[in-house]
């Protein structure tokens, strides 16, 4: 079984009498520590297959399996310690708490985890080790998208999920958050999944799924991914 395998998944949106299928029967595999780029227009269906990966949104139909356990059959409770334990969230806008540290912020994400990484190393390696005990407000986009991931990769989550992670920065920025997040996915194992319209960004990837009309329309291994650092877009 692949690490991650959606099985004829659909995802219907109900409001009122009206039915709004925002994923229709999609299968695609994700194999354990690649980085991997679901592209797609907007209104594709991306963000409600992360969301449904994620443990924040429920199937209408067919299976999800990670790491060998169908997590669209778990309850509420089951959700929330795969959540906790299992997912790490990096979002397009950075959700920092303002009147912690960069170090605090971190800190606060592996109190809920059972086997966390030290803070201070992981934001070492994000390039933050002189910023710890800055506040959100003295840091820069870019600084501050870099806590939102080592948050994430401090919990020592089976699977980190980004969400447009780029979408708020400029370009260079953008650019350098690409090349943690698959370093990070290649120097620690980590299976990452980034979301994102940007065609480009599929040259850096391991894998790629590229979603239109709600569907999963190719699933794709490249065989010589780029370094992020030599992306143009």
């Amino acid at each position: 079984m692949a690490f991650v395998e959606f099985r004829d998944v659909s995802k219907i949106y109900r409001m009122g009498e009206v039915e709004v299928a925002a994923v229709k029967d999609m299968g695609f595999t994700i194999e354990e520590g690649e980085f991997v780029v679901i592209v797609g227009p907007s209104g594709a269906g991306k963000t409600t297959v992360l969301n449904m990966l994620g443990g924040m949104d429920a199937v209408t139909d067919g299976k999800i399996w990670v790491a060998g356990t169908e997590v669209s059959g778990m309850g509420e409770r089951d959700l929330t310690f795969y959540r906790r334990y299992d997912i790490g969230f990096v979002f397009q806008f950075y959700n920092l708490v303002q009147n912690l540290t960069a170090l605090e912020n971190v800190e606060l994400a592996t109190q809920i985890s059972k086997d966390p990484l030290d803070p201070a190393t992981v934001l070492r390696e994000v390039g933050l080790g002189e910023r710890m005990d800055n506040f959100p407000a003295q840091l820069s986009g870019g600084e501050q998208q870099r806590v939102s991931i080592a948050r994430a990769l401090a919990k020592n989550p089976k699977l980190l999920l980004c969400d447009e992670p780029t979408g708020a920065l400029d370009y260079a920025t953008g650019k350098s958050i690409l090349h943690l997040l698959q370093a990070s996915s290649h120097a620690h194992g980590k299976t990452v999944v980034v979301i994102t319209h940007n065609a480009a960004f599929t040259a850096i990837a391991d894998r790629v799924i590229r979603i239109h009309g709600g569907h999963a329309v190719a699933n794709e291994v490249n065989e010589h991914p780029l370094d992020a650092d030599t992306l143009v877009w």
